[in-house]
């Protein structure tokens, strides 16, 4: 099959290869789905760059879509042919979604409506999976107002939407006037710029003093900080599904305590079954109701994957970058 892989750490001109690696056979429990997208994240540029693995090479990519055409034992034939998008390819595993072939637990592959392009469907596994999760963790949200960080980002933009569908205002923060303005079209009320304004105090003002009832972050080494501003409410909710420095980090622990803030973190590679299967539901509505906006930012032949992880590397693009395998 053709494939993408990298043998080591570095930046993607120098160490992404393109050629052709084994077709993989599926073992028992598992699919093999004859993959048609794959979803190119953040986390995904991050590995590549710095994460250390202990493989001969890995395939890079955890997000795709496309149809299944073989099962291992223990997996009813009538799968083979099923449209599906797959989560967690390269999560603990050397062989992502950045091929034409991958193997996985049938669980992973997921029913995908006909509605539904293989394009936008690549865009599921972190980017929807997380927006799910994190508004699930916000809570009740109906009446309320909500900060949403990086509101024009591709997690962000299906929060945004979530949360006004669940019945809250939403205000985001966006870093420039493209990514504001996808963020007000996914709903938000209002999108300050977060690297001109003291988001703070712009909210307080926004919220007549009373700071919001939650918040879903998306870099928690940066945005921490809103605690010691109050810009989240008494008893209020901080869900945070990122952070682009980790480690121990400071933390106004006097302010959470006495304003009995609750502060979540996830890692939505690592949910637990029962959070995992409540988010596929829900997906699975979602889908099925159309009522989701999906947004590939752009698509590139497998043979261009390094301009791919520089596009995503740039920080400027609006929605999911995506591998075009047919």
């Amino acid at each position: 099959m053709k494939a993408a892989w990298y043998t080591q750490n570095g930046a993607a001109a120098d160490v992404l290869h393109v050629g052709e690696l084994p077709d993989p056979v599926p073992g028992p429990g598992q699919v093999r789905v004859r993959l048609l997208a794959s979803g190119v994240n953040p986390s995904d540029v991050k590995s590549r760059q710095r994460r250390p693995f202990d493989t001969p090479r890995v395939v890079p990519h955890s997000d795709g879509a496309g149809v299944i055409d073989q099962v291992g034992d223990g997996v009813s034939q009538a799968r083979v042919g099923q449209r599906v998008w797959v989560w967690n390819g390269q999560w603990q595993r050397p062989m992502g979604t950045a091929c034409q072939y991958i193997t996985l637990p049938g669980s992973q592959a997921v029913p995908l409506p006909e509605s539904v392009d293989m394009a936008q469907a690549s865009c599921f596994g972190i980017p929807l999976f997380s927006a799910v999760q994190a508004v699930r963790l916000a809570g009740h949200l109906a009446g309320g107002t909500v900060l949403v960080t990086g509101a024009g980002n591709a997690v962000g933009h299906y929060v945004t939407q979530l949360a006004v569908r669940s019945g809250a205002r939403v205000i985001g923060t966006a870093g420039s006037a493209a990514k504001a303005a996808h963020a007000l079209a996914a709903g938000a009320d209002t999108v300050l710029d977060y690297k001109q304004e003291d988001v703070g105090a712009r909210v307080l003002a926004l919220t007549q003093g009373q700071g919001v009832d939650a918040i879903i972050d998306m870099d928690f080494s940066t945005n921490a900080a809103l605690l010691s501003s109050n810009a989240l409410r008494a008893h209020g909710v901080y869900v945070c599904y990122g952070s682009n420095t980790t480690g121990v980090l400071p933390l106004d622990f006097r302010t959470l305590m006495w304003r009995s803030n609750d502060l979540r973190a996830f890692l939505v590679y690592d949910m637990s079954p029962a959070d995992r299967a409540a988010c596929l539901q829900q997906i699975d509505v979602l889908l099925a109701q159309g009522s989701l906006r999906h947004t590939v930012a752009a698509q590139f032949a497998l043979s261009d994957i390094v301009q791919a992880h520089e596009l995503v590397e740039s920080g400027q693009k609006l929605g999911t970058v995506v591998l075009d395998l047919e």
